[in-house]
């Protein structure tokens, strides 16, 4: 059973993505399960660190945003809004610059009402765990016009 609040497809996804970071960086979302997105990100010379290795920062872009995405797909985005409040990272692997992309699969924790908690896990193409990630977002009622 789907968590979403409609069906969205990659391209309606990716086109919420554009004019952003996530543009900027070169994000993309490329599947979407019943209960988990999953995105890539280039490792290269905008996404690295001065020694040349995949920047922090940028794999907090990475959960931040998919995590947010994927909060974002279970309201209805005329009433709701999700909003980040809380990211906790743990980098694992470094990555050399030209030896990605990087894979973040976001999977929920928790889907409340006010509160949701989701868990991000960077990947390498071959499996190895780059960071994981737990976001918060704060479901909040949008205010009528």
């Amino acid at each position: 059973m789907s968590i979403w609040f409609k069906i969205y497809s990659l391209n309606d996804i990716n086109a919420l993505c554009k004019n952003t970071l996530m543009d900027h960086l070169q994000m993309e979302v490329i599947e979407v399960g019943d209960n988990f997105i999953k995105g890539k990100m280039p490792v290269e010379h905008f996404t690295v660190q001065p020694a040349r290795l995949l920047h922090g920062g940028a794999s907090a872009a990475l959960a931040e945003s998919l995590g947010s995405i994927a909060a974002y797909m279970t309201v209805n985005p005329q009433t709701h809004a999700c909003l980040g409040v809380n990211l906790d990272i743990t980098h694992i692997k470094a990555i050399p610059e030209g030896r990605g992309p990087v894979f973040g699969i976001a999977k929920p924790a928790k889907l409340g009402n006010t509160l949701q908690v989701w868990n991000i896990t960077m990947e390498t193409a071959s499996g190895q765990i780059v960071a994981e990630s737990r976001l918060t977002l704060f479901v909040r009622a949008l205010k009528s016009a």
